[in-house]
């Protein structure tokens, strides 16, 4: 994050511009796609949504330390803290905590329901103790803590066209979209956490369980079973990205090339999932790099096309302005 990106942004006070780059640093490190769309976002709004996702980053490699590198007592005690910091940042918009500082100023910014911080954690505490979820309706409500909030945290943000009421819903429905989309390419890696994130009863229905799965893990091969299984949730999945696409529209201009490109980039990740005829046990999909650039490049037109339009809109508005004043 830029000193000009901070200065955008009004922040000002050193210890919280360190607490912003603490974020950015997190999420350039985890979520290199959501790191990529953010850098199409319009300055003052990336310090925000970086905030978000640092703070969703911290609290996430609190729960995934691999068995044996954090005990479970341990992980438990630091998601404990973690949300007494966030509890008490949010009430007093200010926190010592090296993230939880950035988090509570911007939610103090852009008047972010507390409830979905609170939803958020909820569902990071399933992460110490649930190891899978009989049916798809069980994985919905982790899912809404773990991953529609962050799309209705982030709403305000980008900022709407459309009453916000009427975009959350697709909001939500993007953050699920994506999750969804990690779960199917990082099965492998769940079940070496000892976590299965596709419903049983969707994997029964083809004949699968956890035992398949980990022997597909362990020996590099992809049952066909199995296989069938993750086409159904890939068919599912891209039943809740169209839902999520028709809320694009009703964002603010300048920000719809940021979630656009965030978009494509992680259907994508169903693409490449579906062109290996989904072996994905041992190796996980991603979009090839020259594929991210060019759609990362096109955001860019994108972006330098709502800008162009943003501004000739607000120099006719203060034309207008002058000649209502001269009358």
């Amino acid at each position: 994050m830029t000193a000009r990106e901070l200065d955008a942004a009004g922040i000002h006070d050193p210890v919280l511009r360190s607490a912003y780059l603490r974020c950015r640093e997190l999420n350039a490190r985890h979520g290199k796609t959501y790191f990529l769309a953010t850098r199409l976002l319009t300055p003052e709004r990336r310090p925000a949504v970086h905030a978000l996702y640092g703070f969703a980053r911290w609290a996430d490699d609190i729960v995934d330390d691999l068995p044996g590198q954090a005990p479970p007592r341990e992980r438990a005690a630091a998601l404990r803290d973690l949300r007494a910091h966030l509890q008490a940042g949010l009430l007093r918009r200010r926190s010592a905590h090296p993230v939880v500082a950035a988090l509570a100023d911007t939610a103090a910014r852009y008047r972010i329901d507390p409830g979905h911080f609170t939803d958020f954690m909820d569902s990071m505490s399933m992460d110490l103790d649930v190891t899978d979820y009989p049916t798809y309706e069980h994985l919905e409500t982790y899912m809404h803590g773990s991953a529609a909030v962050i799309g209705l945290q982030v709403l305000p943000v980008l900022g709407t066209v459309a009453p916000r009421e009427e975009a959350a819903p697709h909001a939500a429905s993007l953050g699920v979209a994506f999750q969804l989309t990690n779960f199917l390419r990082d099965v492998g890696e769940d079940l070496d956490r000892g976590r299965v994130y596709l419903p049983r009863d969707r994997m029964a229905s083809f004949g699968v369980d956890r035992e398949l799965l980990q022997w597909c893990r362990s020996t590099g091969r992809t049952d066909r079973r199995v296989r069938d299984a993750v086409k159904d949730m890939c068919a599912l999945n891209r039943e809740v990205y169209r839902h999520a696409e028709a809320g694009i529209p009703m964002l603010d201009p300048v920000s719809r090339p940021c979630v656009r490109t965030a978009f494509v980039l992680y259907r994508g990740i169903l693409d490449e999932i579906e062109a290996r005829d989904c072996r994905i046990m041992h190796r996980r999909a991603v979009v090839p790099r020259r594929r991210r650039a060019a759609v990362a490049l096109r955001g860019l037109v994108r972006v330098a096309a709502a800008r162009g339009r943003h501004a000739a809109g607000r120099g006719r508005a203060r034309t207008a302005s002058r000649g209502r004043a001269l009358s």
